[in-house]
């Protein structure tokens, strides 16, 4: 990879790309959509308000008005993504106490139902079984883990079977039985076998500068395990822009992963992928897709 992209996709932090954040590509495609109104409360302090005749407004109807924003398309690898790049004091604003307390009660305001669906989805996953068979072949037990944004441990494959788990996480939520909170510092003294970033890049802003600074926490023969959703638009697109180009709202997935963007995504921070898969996460009526990506740093 050239320098010049380089320091475009690890420094250049736009408030609205003009590039992707996947392949720097800038020939992109957009569409307008909404930013959910509870994303645009917790994250930008915006909260959605009704224009009635009191705002004297003589050109511009009553009603509801929401936080704008476009959904943007890379025609050259297939990344689908939201255009507004949420500062990090915006995203630590959105994510702080996740799932807790405060993030509940104002999501279940805007979204009613959502302190029920909450109980279910901090329940855990159910196949960490597959996730471990996927990285099985990789690694040898036992295994000293780093879970990169892993909230308290309690989805780490391979989590009782390790002889080191560490957990790097901004909420400082307890972490399970035999699992350690740890910051940058000690992540710098240790050796690791495997470093999961599950569930992660679908949320941030640059994940190129977030694969870089695990890429640190890393020697020759450890493995680093991706795994994002593999969004139902994505599936259905067959490479349609137009059908993609339809999504009109935004919510905490501000990033649509094709295996393109991808593979072009890891490549670009010095990954060499060694293997991956798109796994049926959930069956019957609720199923989901995920991507599984096993990387090592590229020789």
């Amino acid at each position: 990879m050239s320098e010049i992209i380089k320091t475009s996709m690890s420094t250049c932090k736009e408030r609205i790309a003009t590039a992707c954040v996947c392949c720097n590509n800038t020939a992109l495609k957009k569409s307008p959509a909404l930013l959910m109104p509870f994303i645009s409360h917790r994250a930008l302090g915006l909260a959605p308000v009704k224009i009635d005749e009191t705002w004297g407004l003589k050109t511009i109807p009553t009603g509801m008005a929401y936080a704008l924003c476009h959904s943007t398309f890379c025609p050259s690898c297939g990344f689908l993504f939201l255009d507004v790049r949420f500062s990090e004091r915006e995203l630590s604003s959105l994510y702080e106490g996740y799932r807790e307390k405060d993030y509940t009660e104002l999501r279940e305001h805007y979204e009613p139902g959502y302190k029920k669906r909450n109980e279910t989805l901090t329940g855990g996953v159910t196949y960490i079984d597959q996730v471990e068979k996927f990285l099985s072949p990789f690694l040898t037990s036992p295994i000293k883990t780093l879970d990169w944004g892993g909230d308290t441990g309690k989805n780490t494959p391979f989590k009782n079977n390790s002889s080191l788990l560490h957990i790097y996480e901004i909420n400082n939520k307890q972490p399970i039985e035999g699992a350690k909170l740890v910051d940058k510092k000690e992540i710098s003294k240790t050796t690791y076998d495997l470093v999961v970033c599950s569930h992660v890049l679908e949320h941030v802003s640059y994940p190129s500068d977030l694969l870089l600074e695990i890429k640190e926490a890393m020697q020759s023969n450890t493995i680093l395990y991706i795994e994002v959703p593999f969004e139902e638009i994505m599936q259905n697109a067959n490479d349609d822009m137009e059908l993609q180009l339809k999504k009109r709202h935004w919510h905490e997935h501000i990033n649509f992963y094709s295996e393109e963007s991808l593979r072009r995504l890891v490549a670009n921070c010095g990954f060499d992928v060694i293997a991956l898969n798109k796994l049926n996460a959930w069956g019957g009526a609720n199923t989901s897709y995920i991507f599984q990506i096993a990387c090592k740093l590229a020789k």
